[in-house]
Formats: C-alpha cells, sequence, structure tokens
C-alpha cells in the first residue's frame, strides 16, 4: 500500500508525509527510509546536527527501492526522484548545523510539511525501533480520525522491552493523566501521527526528546483526540543500542518540566478542557440540565 492522498471527505484529502528525525544514526537511518518508502512516497529526513557521517549518507547512499536513492537532499532542498511504475518519489532532507534537540526538528520537519502543502504527518524514529510496516494501519486511522493524533503504543510486556524504558513509561503516562485527565497506554513513543493544522503556532518549553510528551499534554488540554494505535517495536542488543540519554541532566531537566507543567495544568490546562467541553453541544446541554435539577432540590427545600 503506497499512498499520496486520501479521502477526508467530498471536498478535502489528506495528503500524509513521513518525517524522520535523526541524530548520529548513520547505521540505520537509510534502510529506515527505504522501508518507509514501501507505504508512503513522501518523506521529510531531519539532519539534526549529525557528526557520524550521516549527511553523506543520505547524499549518496545507492539506489535501492523503486529506483530512490535515500536522500540526495542538501538544507533545505527537496529532492523529488522517479520510481517504477508511475510512483513517485519526494525525499525532502532538512539540515540543523548543530544539534538542536528532538523538539526542534519535529518542528523544523511540521513547518517544512505545512509549507509543502501536507495535512498530516506521521513521525518516525531514524534508529529502526519501529516497523514502518506498520504505517498503513496509521493511513487507516488518519482517515478515519484526520483532526486526531494517533499515538501508537507499545507493549511494555514484551520480551526485549528494556527494564528503564518500561518505567520511564509508566512514570510518564502517570504524569500525564494527572496533567490532562486523559489515560494512554504509551506516552513515550516517537510513532505517532499529527494533524499538521492543530499545530501551527504552538510553543513548546523544551526542545528535546520530551518536547513529545508535552505535544501530548498541549494537545488534550486544547480538546484534540487521542487515538492509540498498538505497534510492534524491536529493541537491539543493549551493545547495538544508540542512545543519547543522559540519565542525570536529562532527567534533572525532566523533573524540572513536570513541574512547570502541573503548576500551568493547575492554572490554565484543566480549566481549559473544562471550559472547552462547557462550550460544546453537550457541555451546555449538561450545564442547562445541572441548572434545572439544581433548582428543583432547591424549590422543594423550600
Amino acid at each position: 500500500m503506497k499512498s499520496r492522498n486520501l479521502n477526508m471527505d467530498n471536498d478535502m484529502q489528506i495528503k500524509p508525509v513521513v518525517i524522520v528525525p535523526t541524530y548520529d544514526n548513520g547505521k540505520t537511518v537509510c534502510r529506515v527510509i527505504e522501508d518507509v518508502a514501501k507505504y508512503v512516497p513522501d518523506i521529510i529526513v531531519v539532519n539534526d546536527g549529525s557528526r557520524d557521517g550521516t549527511a553523506e549518507l543520505l547524499r549518496r547512499t545507492a539506489k535501492e527501492l523503486m529506483g530512490t536513492v535515500c536522500g540526495s537532499g542538501v538544507q533545505d532542498e527537496s529532492s523529488e526522484l522517479n520510481g517504477s511504475g508511475d510512483a513517485r518519489m519526494r525525499i525532502t532532507v532538512v539540515t540543523h548545523g548543530k544539534n538542536l534537540g528532538k523538539g526542534r526538528a519535529l518542528k523544523s520537519g511540521f513547518a517544512k510539511a505545512r509549507e509543502l502543502g501536507f495535512t498530516n504527518a506521521i513521525t518516525i524514529d531514524a534508529d529502526g525501533q519501529h516497523y514502518p510496516s506498520d504505517l498503513p494501519a496509521f493511513l487507516r486511522l488518519i482517515n478515519e480520525h484526520p483532526q486526531a493524533i494517533i499515538v501508537g503504543s507499545r507493549d511494555l510486556r514484551a520480551d526485549g522491552m528494556p527494564s528503564g524504558n518500561t518505567f520511564a513509561n509508566k512514570f510518564s503516562n502517570f504524569w500525564f493523566r494527572l496533567y490532562t485527565g486523559v489515560f494512554l497506554p504509551d506516552t513515550q513513543t516517537g510513532f505517532r501521527a499529527y494533524p499538521l493544522s492543530r499545530l501551527h503556532g504552538l510553543r513548546l518549553l523544551t526542545s528535546r526528546y520530551e518536547a513529545e510528551l508535552e505535544l501530548l499534554i498541549f494537545a488534550a488540554w486544547h480538546n484534540t483526540p487521542l487515538v492509540p494505535l498498538p505497534i510492534r517495536v524491536h529493541y537491539p542488543p543493549a551493545s547495538e543500542r544508540v542512545t543519547h540519554f543522559r540519565p542525570f541532566a536529562d532527567f534533572a531537566r525532566i523533573s524540572l518540566l513536570n513541574t512547570l507543567l502541573l503548576f500551568v495544568s493547575l492554572l490554565y490546562g484543566r480549566p481549559a478542557r473544562a471550559l472547552r467541553r462547557l462550550k460544546s453541544p453537550f457541555g451546555r446541554i449538561t450545564v442547562r440540565l445541572f441548572c434545572r435539577t439544581t433548582s428543583k432540590i432547591i424549590d422543594s427545600a423550600e
């Protein structure tokens, strides 16, 4: 299944694109892109200041799938490449001069996607842990819920899941539910689909990987639907795993973020979510029923 446009309704069409943020993933990023190209012909790669030769790999990787190369663009440059049959591949590479963090890489990818006229962006990690063969399921749910964020949900009990990842995800899920009142089975995955119209103008507090949690929190506060989707995940042996997690520095930063978000949720997030619900037709009916019931109780007490 390869999709460029999906039917949204009679008047609009969904144009999906896959965004691959990468930082020092030279061993895996080209394979990920080639696998993604089997399902979605439009790909944006954000090279976030890689120092391991990723930029050169993106330029020179030989043609492997459908006559396409794994990226030949340079900074903010699109490279459209003919594939086999009638398919047409477009790979856009956006380059950061230095490492700015995954949050900034995602923002650059979203901005480029909007500039190119796409409506929905699917993000997938460049380290090879996600299965691009799950993309058709994302495309199906995007078609069913074009204004929702589709959140990949890993099986945290699966064999091979690092214990640290399991703990971190449960910890993140707890705080997310506290901030928003919404339960999600996996708030840490990077395999998601976003409606770009819901992200326009969004400002994040952080620029690194915890920005993905921020995106979900602010989306929940603004009543953007969050739809979980079961996905598979592959974790290579510890000796082969590439991680940029810095235990002490990152934990301190995440703790500070949680403290700030707790205050923001109490002062803005939860009240704003409740107010938007009250403004909805269902909310207005609920308020009327509550007022009538309260009035009857008061009248009967008199």
